[in-house]
């Protein structure tokens, strides 16, 4: 699919690398709780300077997981004691089994004992879960306490540490205890990218795909164009994906935090089913953005046979997903099971059951009471 003339010419010119600024600044507007997201390489040294601009405290208690505080918690270390900053790191199991109550819960005691006599934050150093966890705990205590995000993987960089949605999972199901809680500042250093591997940039990529989908036609051409860049970690290219991406989930979430007007629902597309699937896997055989991108096929399959699209653009897209290294079938869980847990998306009210769908590339569309035996259709269309 060609995009129309005057589109194309906004694009990067095939093979030219995008413009790689020092920093980047982008403002999420929510009045007294606005902050920054900042998107740069190799600034996590200067991170003690943005924090000592906002007044933030002068004791960080950093939660993080070992793999990441091995890897660069020394210069996180010597970039805030630098600006006299206090520190604690705490470290937490890795994986979305970390999002417990349990961890929450020893996380809450531990920073009680380190908060005495102190002007207290919690800085979330790490990918999704650790962000989701550190928030929610940031939420709870003391009726809550400033906290920022340094993400250090493609999701968390481009969606999961934006928008102040803070969750630990219960055994019925993900992300069904939590708070909006807004951060006071995002600080994504791409360069701290450079260590994942494929299927943790595939992970992340889902996400952006998924911006391309509801949000941007252009964005999803680059994609397309550029994803063996992207895969292969360079950073002029990652750069600019986290800050298309920042910008879009700025501007949304500025316009409606809450999803009270229903313009945050949009960022939703692909979720509803992709966590039920990533719970009825027990949270162990997919991990968010695999299971995102099995969530949005299958929600394509329903737009597709809504005739809101057609196939053409389920075509385009499942092809992009297969070429970003995620999975485009589900298998080792039964439609049984994934129905079953569906069933607990926050979104629902009561028996009546709410899906974002497509209605065109860039346009979304919110349909509710979508009979069981459609979603249960587009779900097997994906075994």
């Amino acid at each position: 699919m060609r995009l129309p003339q005057k589109e194309q010419r906004q694009l990067p010119k095939q093979r030219q690398r995008p413009k790689l600024n020092k920093m980047h600044s982008i403002r999420l507007n929510l009045k007294s709780r606005s902050y920054n997201i900042i998107v740069g390489t190799k600034i996590l040294p200067l991170l003690g300077r943005y924090l000592a601009r906002i007044n933030i405290g002068t004791d960080a208690y950093i939660i993080t997981n070992s793999a990441v505080k091995s890897r660069y918690g020394r210069v996180l270390s010597q970039g805030l004691k630098k600006y006299g900053f206090n520190l604690k790191f705490k470290t937490i199991p890795d994986g979305e089994r970390a999002k417990d109550i349990r961890v929450a819960s020893l996380l809450i005691r531990d920073l009680a004992k380190f908060d005495l006599k102190r002007r207290s934050f919690i800085i979330a150093f790490g990918g999704g879960v650790v962000g989701d966890l550190s928030g929610f705990v940031a939420s709870i205590y003391k009726r809550g306490i400033p906290y920022i995000q340094v993400p250090t993987t493609l999701l968390a960089q481009v969606d999961s540490s934006i928008g102040g949605k803070t969750a630990i999972d219960l055994k019925e199901g993900k992300n069904l205890a939590g708070a909006f809680y807004q951060p006071a500042l995002v600080f994504s250093d791409i360069s701290l990218l450079k260590t994942l591997n494929k299927r943790q940039v595939a992970n992340g990529l889902a996400e952006v795909i998924k911006y391309g989908v509801i949000k941007d036609k252009n964005l999803l051409t680059y994609i397309e164009r550029e994803c063996r860049n992207i895969i292969r970690l360079k950073e002029p290219f990652l750069e600019h994906i986290v800050k298309c991406c920042s910008g879009i989930k700025a501007s949304i979430v500025s316009l409606d935090e809450t999803e009270k007007k229903g313009l945050r629902t949009a960022l939703n597309f692909g979720h509803t089913i992709g966590h039920a699937i990533e719970a009825a896997a027990n949270f162990y055989k997919y991990n968010h953005g695999e299971a995102i991108a099995l969530g949005m096929l299958v929600a394509l399959e329903m737009s597709v046979r809504l005739k809101l699209i057609n196939q053409a653009i389920l075509k385009r897209i499942e092809a992009l997903i297969s070429s970003a290294g995620l999975p485009v079938k589900i298998t080792g869980v039964s439609v049984a099971k994934i129905l079953k847990k569906h069933f607990h998306d926050k979104k629902f009210t009561g028996k009546s059951n709410k899906f974002v769908l497509v209605s065109g590339l860039g346009k979304v569309t919110v349909v509710k009471d979508i009979p069981l035996s459609l979603i249960r259709y587009a779900i097997e269309k994906r075994l």
